[in-house]
């Protein structure tokens, strides 16, 4: 009885964790971030693309400007299209690169594709919008995710 008591006044006294104890901690933290940390990174993924449908709307809106102003999509001299220079960029966080293939007078298409971490954003390897107002995206492996890309889930 006295050695029990002498046991229990030598641990409260020490107050620290027993091996076992740390060890529980340690996987149970070990658990939680296998499971939370990839549901974070996709959901970091995936709120990027803001940043390419913010500026491929932005860039639409420009040249739909200097269309209506010019009638043209070009930018020239004689009509400057200052906002929308059809020449390569990145988008506004840098996430997307930004290129206008075949650009014309008439018509036009805005592709973004990812840059630097968001490539490993497979679902939505690129996105674009034309003249028409038409929207479309790709994942990686070539298959239509419009509506995952451009909106939805």
């Amino acid at each position: 009885m006295i050695r029990a008591a002498g046991r229990a006044a030598a641990r409260s006294a020490s107050g620290g964790f027993t091996l076992i104890e740390l060890m529980i901690a340690v996987a149970i933290f070990a658990l939680i971030t296998a499971i939370a940390l990839p549901m974070y990174r996709s959901e970091v993924l995936r709120a990027n693309r803001v940043d390419a449908v913010r500026t491929l709307t932005s860039y639409r809106q420009a040249l739909e400007r200097c269309y209506s102003q010019n009638f043209t999509y070009l930018n020239q001299v004689t009509s400057p299209c200052p906002a929308a220079p059809g020449l390569p960029t990145n988008s506004t966080n840098g996430y997307y690169a930004i290129t206008f293939p075949g650009m014309t007078a008439t018509s036009y298409t805005i592709v973004a594709t990812p840059n630097g971490t968001q490539v490993n954003d497979t679902s939505c390897a690129s996105m674009q919008v034309t003249n028409t107002g038409a929207q479309s995206a790709l994942n990686s492996s070539g298959t239509d995710s419009t509506q995952t890309c451009w909106g939805g889930k």
